[in-house]
């Protein structure tokens, strides 16, 4: 394990494993670095890979006043700590991370935003789920709360759900369920301006589960067209976690553009 300072002093950690060029993995929702387990060592054939602990999780630290821009300031942090041109492949609430550290450091040369939660103007989750969460976390309910925000959040179907309970992360998952209401509450807390990005010239891969919910559809689109040098990849059948559900397809999209 590494550890480098954000912008704000709080400290970040990060691991290294594999050889090659480097590849920085930044996890979404309920999450830590070891939401990559299952999926890096299909990386570490062909990169040395990166695996952070966003702020407030694993072994990272957190700061009293969360701000989502703060969030960015790490990701380019570990960026710049890493000290070479470096590809990004951000998931969920990290790949929003993501884009805005984009523009924050000159250190990454390809990105991988696999459905970030970019506002549109409609909502992105019921106004009463962080206040529905909140009260059961309060009861100390976080598996309950953390089902209730899979199915309203991400809207993960039933056969999605069970599978993902089954993952060797779940326990993580749930005891990293007090850090979602922060960050469902997106929605007022970001808003998205596509002219900050007309200058991004970074090559970026767009991933879009097929059958993921219409306001995934949208973010997507949205930021493709705001970006200069993007693309949309559909992963067909899949939905939030295609690196659960379908691994050989997630990892052939993925290294088919970096390695090009």
């Amino acid at each position: 394990m590494k550890k480098t300072n954000s912008n704000d002093g709080t400290p970040i950690a990060f691991w290294e494993s594999g050889s090659g060029p480097p590849l920085l993995l930044v996890h979404g929702t309920t999450a830590d670095h070891t939401r990559w387990s299952a999926i890096s060592p299909r990386f570490e054939q062909h990169f040395t890979v990166y695996a952070m602990d966003r702020r407030g999780r694993g072994q990272s630290g957190d700061s009293p006043d969360y701000n989502f821009l703060r969030e960015a300031e790490d990701v380019a942090a570990v960026v710049d700590a890493i000290g070479e041109s470096v590809f990004v492949l951000g998931h969920s609430y990290g790949a929003l991370c993501t884009l805005e550290a984009a523009l924050l450091t000159k250190g990454i040369s390809r990105l991988i935003l696999y459905e970030p939660p970019l506002p549109t103007g409609t909502p992105l989750f019921p106004r009463d789920l962080p206040g529905q969460m909140q009260s059961l976390l309060d009861k100390g309910q976080q598996e309950e709360a953390l089902v209730l925000f899979l199915r309203n959040g991400p809207k993960m179907p039933d056969h999605e759900l069970k599978a993902y309970r089954q993952l060797p992360v779940w326990p993580t998952r749930v005891s990293l369920a007090p850090t979602i209401p922060r960050e469902i509450q997106i929605d007022s807390t970001y808003k998205f301006d596509a002219e900050k990005f007309a200058g991004l010239e970074v090559q970026t891969l767009l991933l879009l589960g097929g059958d993921s919910p219409n306001f995934f559809h949208e973010g997507i689109r949205l930021l493709d067209s705001a970006l200069p040098n993007s693309r949309i990849t559909v992963l067909p059948g899949q939905q939030h976690i295609a690196m659960d559900t379908n691994p050989d397809l997630f990892a052939a999209e993925t290294l088919q553009f970096l390695l090009a």
